[in-house]
């Protein structure tokens, strides 16, 4: 009756009030929600494409830097290129700072006066030594193509606390990670869990520009368009391609209206962009500055699940197999400022304690020198960092041999970082499944522990 009076309205004032922030906006396909109280509403995954060495950002290895340019003494693995030479000491000097005394390299002097609100893992440990299968392990828990994102578990678990946006976010900066668009896929899960892509000048919007000025009347085509799109999916019953579809194109819709109003930072104040460094000299930083006020604004919304993607440098990725100063340095450039104004920003709107924000690469690199000044790739220990959402700032965990090549105390492994992330969202990893070739499959597959040495 409400669709067929007055040309529809009836319904689609009924749709807003279904869609009310009560309901947790749950998309299409998701579960009832957490387990358990979780600390964090929201994740933001600044992903450090290539991988950051380790000895250069947030593990200091002085007895590294005391051999550099002599024999390597410990024996060293296979990788991906072997071109290895002599110990490669730091080029950047390391310091202690704020009130816990965390050590930061003069790679990143804005944040190191976050240095309290970092909870450091210099033990972390990846399967694969290659880009795009340690991208995929990385974000899906299996070096293969195919797993869904951590992302799209985490809207499948929890839904989109925003009806008008998608559950899953990835703002490109302009590099895609090797594996390309799988690293944000949806797998096995439904499809309006996949990480939905924007740029973060707004350049990629086009395609959901509302098509009519008058607003009733793009209404009453959006009515039209589900009313046949119902129809289509109940001679389909379960069929998610269809119903995900129908999800998507709706969701889309609604896009249309909230989108350019969350692209659209003039209203943030002066000091606000200048703190994140859109005024910065540095484009790359400009880019990424841009990234991390988009991704405030987008967890102010209700967003589940937001991924930053690096901008291009002019240069390689955290990926420096020759000139690692250059190239180590114009990567932190870029991300330094806007990493700190983020978190900075985020405390002073009493967001911080409900995001959980996750830097780091796919896997770390060699203490020793590839070819005159570069480093290999190394998963047998690196470094990556959480902050905000529950966990304990200040502090580091697990560590590295006396050179920085191994984890040699409390190894922690890319599933127990997936299952500690997913237990400050308040999920039990063991519990968050999906149905899929004849058993129930897991972010986590059969691996994974809670780390609660992290949790504050």
């Amino acid at each position: 009756m409400l669709s067929r009076c007055a040309a529809g309205f009836g319904s689609v004032a009924l749709a807003g009030l279904l869609a009310d922030r009560s309901f947790a906006g749950q998309l299409h396909g998701a579960l009832p929600g957490p387990h358990f109280p979780a600390t964090a509403k929201n994740v933001i995954f600044l992903y450090m494409d290539g991988g950051p060495s380790q000895m250069d950002t947030f593990d200091p290895k002085p007895k590294l830097t005391k051999i550099n340019g002599q024999p390597f003494p410990m024996a060293k693995a296979r990788t991906q290129f072997n071109d290895n030479g002599n110990a490669l000491g730091s080029p950047w000097s390391f310091a202690r700072h704020g009130h816990s005394g965390l050590w930061v390299s003069s790679l990143f002097p804005h944040i190191a006066t976050c240095a309290d609100d970092l909870c450091v893992m210099r033990s972390m440990t990846s399967d694969f030594s290659e880009h795009t299968n340690a991208n995929y392990f990385m974000h899906t828990g299996l070096g293969l193509a195919g797993r869904p994102s951590m992302g799209a578990w985490a809207s499948y678990g929890l839904g989109s606390e925003n009806n008008d946006l998608p559950g899953f976010v990835v703002l490109n900066g302009g590099l895609t990670p090797p594996g390309g668009l799988e690293c944000f896929g949806n797998g096995f899960l439904p499809a309006t869990h996949q990480g939905t892509i924007l740029k973060p000048d707004g350049a990629g919007m086009a395609n959901i520009t509302p098509l009519e000025d008058d607003a009733n009347r793009q209404r009453r085509k959006q009515l039209l368009l589900r009313s046949i799109d119902e129809q289509y999916a109940a001679a389909r019953p379960g069929d998610d391609a269809v119903e995900s579809a129908i999800a998507n194109h709706e969701l889309a819709f609604r896009m249309q209206w909230t989108v350019p109003e969350l692209m659209n930072i003039a209203s943030e104040t002066k000091a606000t962009q200048q703190l994140y460094g859109l005024d910065a000299e540095y484009e790359p930083t400009r880019i990424f500055a841009r990234e991390c006020l988009l991704a405030r604004r987008l967890v102010e919304r209700g967003v589940r699940f937001v991924e930053l993607t690096c901008p291009s440098v002019n240069g390689d990725r955290w990926d420096q197999h020759t000139n690692l100063v250059e190239g180590h340095e114009n990567n932190a450039r870029a991300v330094d400022q806007p990493i700190a104004g983020l978190l900075k920003d985020l405390r002073s709107r009493g967001l911080l304690d409900e995001t959980l924000i996750l830097w780091g690469g796919e896997f770390g690199r060699t203490p020793f020198a590839q070819g005159a000044n570069g480093r290999d790739h190394n998963p047998f220990g690196f470094t990556m960092w959480m902050a905000g959402g529950g966990v304990r700032g200040g502090m580091t965990y697990g560590s590295t041999d006396e050179f920085g090549y191994r984890a040699i105390e409390n190894p922690m492994s890319v599933h127990d970082l997936h299952a500690t992330m997913l237990h400050l969202l308040g999920i039990d990893h063991r519990k968050l499944t999906m149905r899929h070739g004849g058993r129930d499959m897991r972010l986590t597959d059969v691996h994974g522990h809670v780390v609660k040495d992290l949790l504050a």
